[in-house]
Formats: C-alpha cells, sequence, structure tokens
C-alpha cells in the first residue's frame, strides 16, 4: 500500500492532481463532521444524459484517488434539484400538450408523462439511479423535495432570512439592472397553483422566518420560508446546499464557472466553507453543438450501452476533462480498443505507472485483464463483410485465429463481437460507398490477390502486413496511406479501416481472395 500511496502522492494523473488539492483543505486537522463529502447535482428537468453520468464518474474517480492518499472517510451524494420549476416542455417525451398545462410546477408536482412514476421529476431520478447503478457506482441520492419538505434544509433557511441582504448583495452584482429589480432568492411555491413564483419580495421577516409577496392577481401571501413552501433560485441554492450539507467538492460544466464566486460567496455568507471544485469542458453533438437534455441531442447512455461496455464509457469520460469532446457514435469503437490497449499495459507497469493508467481509475485499483485478442475495429470490418447477424456468426473467423479464444473463456470479446455486429448494422452499413479501382489501384490489387494465392505464411498478422505494404510500394503509392485507402473503399466500402494484415489472418486467405474477386468485378457496388 504504501508503495502505491508514494506513487498517488507524484502521480499527475488529473484525479490525484485533484485528491491531493482536497487533502490540502484538510492539513491541518480532519472535518468536524468526520467525513470528507463529495457532491454532484443533478436537473431533472429532463431525461438524465451522458453529460451527468461523466460528472459522477469523475467525481467516483476523485474520490478513490483521495481514499489512496488520505484515511479520512468520504461520501458522495448525487443531489437532484427536483423542487425546480418546469420551465420548458423537453423535446423529446411524450404528451407534450399534458406537461405544457403543468409549466412552472416542481418537476416533483408534475405528472410523468410516462404513467410509471409518481411524478417526471421522479421518473427523471429513477431513470438517473438506474443509470449510475448500471456502473456500480458507490453514492447516496438526495432529492431536493424530500429535503426542503424534511426540514433537512430549515436551519439554512432561516438563515437565508437573516442574511437576505447580504444574499442579494452577491446577486444582484451579477445581474442586469431591469432583472435586479425584480429579483428575489426567494421563490415561494403558490398555495393553490403550486407554480414557483418568481416575484418580488414585499418582505422578508427573519425574525419570523417568512417571506411576504404578491401573486399575479395582486393577492398578498406570507409564507413560512421553510418546509417547503419556498425554495431558493438555482444559483443561491447551489451555495446554501453547499453551506447545509458541508460540501467539500464538488465539479460542473464550463457553462457554470463563471457563477464560481457566487456560489462561493453564498455559502460563505451562510456559515459554510467554500468547497473545491473542478470546471470541465462540455461534451459536443455531432455538429459541435452542447448537448442538452431537453433537446435530447448527442448520445444517451443507452444509446452508448447498445453498442459498447459500460467501461468504454468510462474510458472515455477519463480522458481529458478540461478539453471540450464530441460525443457521438463515431467515437465509441476507438474508446473500446484503447481501453483494451490500456487494460494489456496495466502488468507490465509499475506502480507509478500502474496509477497514471486510466483503468487504474475507472476500476479503482482493481484492474481486470484483457480478454480482448482481437480488436473492436476488426471485428467491425469482420462483420462488414462476414454476413453475421449476431456474435456467433463471428466466432468461426476468431476461433481460426486464435484457437484458444472461446466465449467462455474471453467473456469481453464475445459482448464485443455482439456489439461489432449491431454497430455495424445500425451505424455502418447504411452509410458504405464501394467504388471501382482505379487502373493502378486494380494492378496492385490484382498483385495482392496472386500473391495471396501463393501465401505460405499462415495466418501471421505481422507477416501479411508487410507483404500488404510491399505490394503497395512495388506500385509506387506516395504516401502509402492511399494504397490502404484504396483497399478500404473498394473492399470495405469505407475510407478508414483496421491493419489490412490483421483483417486478412482474420478473414482467413481464401475469404480475402474471394472478397477481392467481388470487389474487382464491380459485385460490391
Amino acid at each position: 500500500m504504501s508503495t502505491l500511496r508514494d506513487a498517488a502522492l507524484t502521480s499527475k494523473a488529473w484525479p490525484f492532481e485533484e485528491a491531493r488539492a482536497l487533502l490540502k483543505r484538510y492539513e491541518k486537522k480532519a472535518p468536524e463532521k468526520g467525513y470528507v463529502l463529495f457532491e454532484t447535482g443533478y436537473g431533472p428537468s429532463g431525461l438524465p444524459h451522458i453529460g451527468t453520468f461523466g460528472e459522477v464518474a469523475r467525481t467516483t474517480m476523485i474520490r478513490r484517488a483521495f481514499e489512496v492518499i488520505s484515511d479520512i472517510p468520504t461520501r458522495l451524494i448525487c443531489f437532484s434539484d427536483d423542487v425546480d420549476g418546469m420551465r420548458k416542455v423537453p423535446e423529446n417525451v411524450p404528451h407534450q400538450e399534458m406537461l405544457r398545462q403543468h409549466m412552472q410546477k416542481p418537476l416533483t408536482s408534475v405528472p410523468d408523462p410516462y404513467g410509471e412514476y409518481e411524478s417526471f421529476g421522479h421518473h427523471n431520478n429513477a431513470m438517473l439511479r438506474r443509470f449510475l447503478d448500471t456502473f456500480g457506482f458507490q453514492y447516496e441520492f438526495i432529492s431536493a423535495t424530500e429535503f426542503y419538505k424534511s426540514g433537512k434544509f430549515d436551519d439554512t433557511l432561516r438563515l437565508a432570512a437573516e442574511r437576505y441582504d447580504r444574499i442579494m448583495e452577491i446577486m444582484l452584482a451579477s445581474l442586469r439592472e431591469e432583472r435586479q429589480q425584480t429579483y428575489s432568492c426567494f421563490l415561494p411555491i403558490h398555495p393553490e397553483t403550486g407554480r414557483v413564483m418568481y416575484v418580488p419580495m414585499k418582505e422578508v421577516n427573519a425574525k419570523d422566518g417568512t417571506i411576504t409577496f404578491d401573486d399575479e392577481t395582486g393577492r398578498e401571501w406570507t409564507l413560512p420560508v421553510t418546509g417547503g413552501h419556498v425554495k431558493l433560485q438555482w444559483k443561491p441554492d447551489f451555495g446554501a446546499r453547499w453551506a447545509a450539507l458541508g460540501v467539500d467538492f464538488e465539479m460542473y460544466g464550463k457553462d457554470h464557472s463563471t457563477n464560481t464566486p457566487i456560489y462561493d460567496g453564498i455559502c460563505e455568507a451562510l456559515g459554510g466553507r467554500k468547497p473545491n471544485h473542478m470546471t470541465y469542458e462540455l461534451f459536443l453533438d455531432d455538429q459541435g453543438q452542447k448537448i442538452s437534455k431537453s433537446k435530447g441531442n448527442g448520445l444517451t447512455i443507452d444509446e452508448w450501452l447498445t453498442y459498447a461496455a459500460t467501461e468504454s464509457l468510462s474510458y472515455f469520460m477519463y480522458q481529458k476533462p478540461k478539453t471540450a469532446k464530441r460525443m457521438h457514435f463515431d467515437v465509441i469503437p476507438r474508446a473500446v480498443d484503447e481501453y483494451h490497449q490500456q487494460l494489456r499495459a496495466y502488468p507490465t507497469q509499475d506502480a507509478a505507472g500502474q496509477v497514471n493508467n486510466p483503468v487504474w481509475h475507472i476500476h479503482g485499483g482493481h484492474v481486470p485483464e484483457s480478454k480482448m485478442v482481437v480488436t473492436f475495429g476488426m471485428l467491425l470490418n469482420l462483420a462488414s463483410v462476414a454476413g453475421a447477424t449476431d456474435a456467433k456468426g463471428l466466432w468461426g473467423f476468431i476461433n481460426r485465429y486464435a484457437p484458444q479464444a472461446s466465449p467462455e473463456g474471453n467473456p469481453d470479446l464475445d459482448a464485443a463481437a455482439g456489439f461489432a455486429v449491431r454497430y455495424f448494422a445500425d451505424k455502418i452499413a447504411p452509410t458504405r460507398v464501394f467504388r471501382l479501382p482505379t487502373e493502378v489501384e486494380r494492378a496492385a490489387i490484382e498483385d495482392l490477390r496472386a500473391r495471396l494465392l501463393a501465401w505460405e505464411g499462415g495466418l501471421d498478422d505481422e507477416a501479411l502486413q508487410s507483404m500488404v505494404f510491399a505490394v503497395g510500394k512495388d506500385h509506387g503509392f506516395d504516401p502509402l496511406r492511399d494504397w490502404f485507402k484504396a483497399l478500404y473503399e473498394v473492399l470495405l466500402g469505407a475510407s478508414d479501416g483496421p491493419r489490412f494484415g490483421g483483417f486478412v489472418a482474420l478473414y482467413g486467405i481464401s475469404e480475402t481472395i474471394a472478397l477481392i474477386d467481388k470487389g474487382l468485378s464491380g459485385d460490391l457496388v
């Protein structure tokens, strides 16, 4: 353990860098509450998307790193702001007209359009928990509805009434003049309509812990700030939650970063200590637009898991969190193969290398062995020529290439074969475009066919790759990438592909010759 801890204390892996910064927070004395508290927030205005998962995955990585370098116990809370009023109807859910009748009501007061749960908020919370449980995260879930109504937030809300002027001073400095006129950090929930009210306060009574306001009809109301009658605007809520719970660490997207001084200031105004934070770059869809819960653009967690195992998504989340990344279907194959590449490297590394390896952070140090003797990229290309409809259809080829492999002994490979067939059918087959070779390319491909016909080197992928390489060189392709591009476009209907020698070894010599014949005759076009 000491070797691991020593390596962790100097590791440049970002989870350890964040963990060391957090440990400095308590270098003089341990936290009075007895643990270090990590928090992630979720706004359940729409179905959870991958960015939400990413926050929990990355926070968990920092938590695990912290537990290596410190003996202070830790907790992770996933907090859902489900008292938030529904400001717009998400585009990707059913019964839009019904939902429009409940605008501005807290999400846990809006009926579930799917008819499965007590409310829309409860539905989205359940979806979030199901996603997180799929990945085995250790977390505690807190619903803002329960937090407000149960009285757990009451002390902080009373303090917010006492220190209303200080909170408003922080908030008003960040608002335009016209917004300042009507802004209040308190949002009453109308006793009759149940809607969240965005109205100015006529009075905030710190002694009684009440607020007084007029509703849209001009009728005056006085409500206690406690017991779920009132909620805080989302920016004050952020800081107040930190103070109420004693949060030590929370990360959020770059779009929140300008609000950090506001969140921190309100936390401190309410007697709390501002937590450590980390901001991450946003995920983008295939058009370069920010992924949005309400739009439903970008990948969902379920969509990723349709085509690859959970660990590949965790690997994607680990990579460069402070760099904006496109998150579309085409990133999945590379994530799968890079993840297994890191798995294979892990046993050969010393402690310093292992704590810098993404798989240490994905698996919390309990790193499994990779049994992927064929890459996912190769399986995709095999699926494209084998006509397979399931994993079984690929195993005949796999077994000839790797006789010791089996679905039982290589479960990750068996799962990947099934994913590859599905991915090819849904994402690659509809976009394939074959072409006939040029005269120069035809001559080279015919030469390749002749050399394969005379081949006596077995299914050695390196030897086959060298032979394919030599054909391209002998026929004057410069750069040689053009030769491989021609092979892919003529034989596989794509501009990119695997190491062609490896593909031949997996698919088979005679099968590749038959594929070449089809490509040269135009049968594939």
